[in-house]
């Protein structure tokens, strides 16, 4: 299962411990939505999402200042009985002495942040369902290319790398070469992104190791990007029937998404670049309302209703 370190929470997040006693190696994130205990500091625990990281706004807040100290006592006990990775105080809210002594008792980190509750629920949630989104790694080449994230997929030595170097030649950015890991972060949206090892690197055949980054500019290079079309090089082969029109859309699937997909057969004298290109163009025009393929069949169709008509 995957999970988050409270460590790299508070990085992310730019969060202040308050309570830097408590180790942090045992706390882990497992579910990506957060849970306002509102109720729970009212006695009410049915359906408690304890193993949620658990916000603390303004309302919850001023709500505890208006108990007496023995209920107040008697709520903290019962809340930090549950198990669950850590609280995050927000909108410059601060817990009392008795919260941050019974969290040191039980072990779970007091957490502070000045954003506002609502702001910082919504950048808490985004990043954790990205963090903890089902993922696979695939092998192949993740470019964008206007703004569209291009996956190269085919066999080792088709000419993967070479097709994304010339790429990043013409201005576009490389995000991953070789390893290309995808999570889903919903139902419509695969975000590619690069190992840590790797990042930045492509193999050349040949050559060897070449540092994209370096060699051409941050400019040419990006972190993350959604997985919007699969080009599939294959060696051509005469007996197989090629798409020449593109009036019907073929796909692939990873992790139960669709992304449209395109084989591309290779021949010597083929530029992969400019095809990858245009295919990239040709995709974002068709999700602006215009299809090539089906403007020239209805000019097909009308020119051959005209000549019956004459």
């Amino acid at each position: 299962m995957q999970s988050i370190k409270i460590p790299k929470l508070i990085e992310k997040m730019n969060l202040k411990n308050l309570t830097p006693e408590i180790s942090l190696e045992e706390s882990r994130i497992t579910i990506p939505d957060i849970n306002r205990p509102a109720l729970q500091l009212t006695g009410y625990f049915e359906h408690f999402e304890n193993e949620r990281v658990q916000i603390i706004g303004y309302v919850e807040y001023t709500y505890l200042l208006g108990l007496s100290r023995e209920r107040k006592l008697e709520v903290y006990e019962q809340f930090l009985g549950y198990k669950m990775p850590c609280i995050i105080y927000c909108s410059k809210a601060k817990p009392d002495e008795d919260m941050l002594r019974l969290a040191r008792e039980h072990g779970i980190p007091i957490l502070a942040t000045n954003k506002s509750t609502s702001s910082f629920m919504a950048e808490i949630i985004r990043w954790q369902k990205v963090e903890l989104a089902p993922s696979i790694s695939i092998h192949g080449v993740l470019v964008d290319v206007y703004g569209e994230g291009l996956l190269i997929m085919g066999e080792s030595g088709i000419g993967k790398s070479e097709a994304a170097l010339e790429l990043i030649k013409r201005g576009h950015r490389l995000v991953t070469d070789d390893v290309v890991e995808i999570r889903k972060v919903s139902d419509e949206t695969l975000i590619g992104t690069a190992p840590d090892i790797t990042r930045h690197f492509i193999e050349l055949r040949g050559i060897g190791i070449v540092d994209v980054k370096n060699l051409f500019g941050v400019e040419s290079v990006k972190e993350t990007q959604s997985i919007d079309l699969v080009i599939k090089l294959e060696d051509w082969n005469k007996d197989k029937e090629y798409d020449r029109l593109g009036l019907e859309e073929e796909y692939t699937e990873f992790l139960g998404n669709k992304v449209v997909c395109h084989s591309i057969p290779i021949r010597p004298g083929r530029n992969l670049a400019i095809i990858c290109e245009t295919a990239a163009v040709n995709y974002r025009q068709k999700k602006m309302g215009y299809n090539a393929a089906k403007e020239l069949y209805n000019r097909v169709q009308n020119s051959l209703t005209q000549k019956l008509e004459d």
